[in-house]
């Protein structure tokens, strides 16, 4: 249990008593979607008290961001500032690292906001796009963990020294479950299609624009994952 419960005061603000040792989590990263399972299912379980589909994608919305502290929305800002940022590798870096937001941070912010808000409105089921999409989400960090090489020291690089090339695939495993839940077997193959692939294409973009891949990559993942896996599975019939 502290690998879990290290890895949950890592990812969320719930009250979990005194703070684990961080390494416990470290060395089993690739219990990221059990992450995805604790908030999906709890902000799912608000969710489904709601009838109404507009007001409750809206608190879903707010409330994966809350219980998730921002800190994830916050890299997705930085990454944003990081892709508009115009110049060379090194400039890109400076807005990526930069505490500060600026336009392009504000726009990737709004964009995947709406995008996630529009999918879980259409999703047909919210309850059950929450739990995938987040269970999802985390999958894309625990990938991104292992395979993207650090730029510079920080959260991600120590994280990334105590991976091995099988996180990834004991991660996979721990999505299998979301097989079982009771939608469409399209929508299921096109959520764990998408979970593999955001992750990949922002693997390849960090790496042409930074060399590498921080923290704040690795949160926007998270953020881009999800909205990008609820949006694609409203959008099969």
């Amino acid at each position: 249990m502290k690998p879990i419960l290290a890895l949950l005061q890592f990812t969320t603000i719930l009250p979990l008593g005194k703070p684990r040792d961080f390494e416990s989590f470290a060395r089993h990263s690739y219990l990221y979607p059990v992450a995805g399972y604790v908030i999906g299912g709890l902000v799912a379980f608000v969710a489904w008290w709601i009838a109404d589909p507009v007001i409750a994608a809206a608190v879903a919305v707010a409330g994966l961001l809350f219980l998730s502290g921002c800190n994830h929305f916050d890299g997705l800002l930085d990454f944003g500032d990081a892709v508009m940022a115009q110049g060379d590798r090194e400039k890109r870096i400076r807005a990526l690292t930069d505490k500060q937001i600026g336009a392009g941070g504000v726009a990737l912010g709004i964009a995947i906001t709406l995008v996630l808000f529009a999918g879980l409105q259409a999703s047909g089921s919210i309850m059950w796009a929450i739990i995938i999409g987040e269970v999802c989400a985390k999958f894309s960090m625990s990938l991104l963990t292992t395979a993207g090489t650090p730029f510079h020291e920080g959260i991600h690089s120590y994280l990334h020294k105590f991976s091995r090339p099988y996180f990834p695939v004991i991660s996979f495993v721990l999505c299998l479950p979301l097989l079982l839940i009771p939608v469409s077997l399209e929508k299921r193959a096109a959520a764990l299609i998408l979970m593999v692939l955001c992750p990949i294409i922002l693997l390849l973009i960090s790496r042409r624009l930074f060399g590498g891949i921080n923290g704040d990559v690795a949160g926007a993942s998270n953020e881009i994952t999800r909205a990008v896996v609820i949006l694609g599975m409203a959008l099969i019939a």
